[in-house]
């Protein structure tokens, strides 16, 4: 007798059969249906924020940890850190310029370790770099339990500052896009939020699905992380 299907198995095989144009409408209304959730279980979006640099934190001390034991950082992609950092210097100026609070600390701390983990990859453990394989065009990659811990995290981190970021601006009717000053850049920084969590979002899916489905390394059409 055939054993029944875990239902988290049957929802992750309907969705890989459908084309991509459904797959993207599913993504953008689970979206949205998690900002409305959001919106109304949390009242201070603040929160929202801590939540993520807390969430940032451990899936970077899991790095940390992984790069100090283990002493490699075979996998691991030093373009995507150091676009990580670049990104969080741009927020972390944001947060100097509007607020001046518990954000600037967290992002300070989160930018540190983020240059830590650049530092450790281009000099202390260069030799276990695979530079030849941090690139983009790459369809398929085994991911490693610590890595894809951290990623998953950085995914969770990078939904809850962006649902923080759309709330705040939706709470001020807009007026948070000018608080800086006019121009696109501060709706580039709140696109640049809204991008980047799609795309982790693509990972924390196949993350997810391995996890239920019992699996400790992390299989993925990606490029390396």
């Amino acid at each position: 007798m055939k054993a029944p299907r875990r239902p988290i198995h049957a929802v992750a095989t309907w969705v890989k059969r459908q084309p991509p144009k459904v797959k993207a409408f599913l993504a953008v209304v689970s979206a949205m249906a998690a900002l409305v959730i959001l919106r109304l279980v949390v009242e201070d979006h603040d929160n929202l924020f801590v939540a993520a640099e807390t969430v940032h934190a451990v899936g970077i001390s899991v790095l940390i940890y992984k790069l100090i034991k283990e002493k490699t950082c075979a996998g691991l992609s030093l373009k995507t850190q150091e676009l990580t950092a670049m990104f969080l210097a741009v927020r972390l100026y944001c947060s100097f310029v509007m607020e001046y609070d518990i954000h600037t600390l967290l992002d300070s701390a989160t930018l540190l370790t983020t240059l830590w983990v650049i530092y450790m990859i281009r000099f202390n453990l260069k030799s276990s770099y695979m530079a030849d394989k941090d690139n983009f065009p790459i369809y398929y990659v085994i991911v490693e339990p610590f890595t894809a811990h951290y990623v998953f995290a950085l995914g969770v981190a990078r939904f809850l500052s962006c649902a923080h970021w759309v709330l705040q601006v939706l709470d001020t009717r807009g007026r948070l896009l000018t608080a800086l000053g006019y121009g696109l850049w501060t709706s580039m920084v709140l696109l640049s939020e809204i991008v980047q969590t799609f795309i982790l979002a693509d990972f924390c899916y196949y993350y997810v699905k391995s996890v239920f489905g019992g699996n400790l390394v992390l299989r993925l059409p990606s490029g390396v992380v």
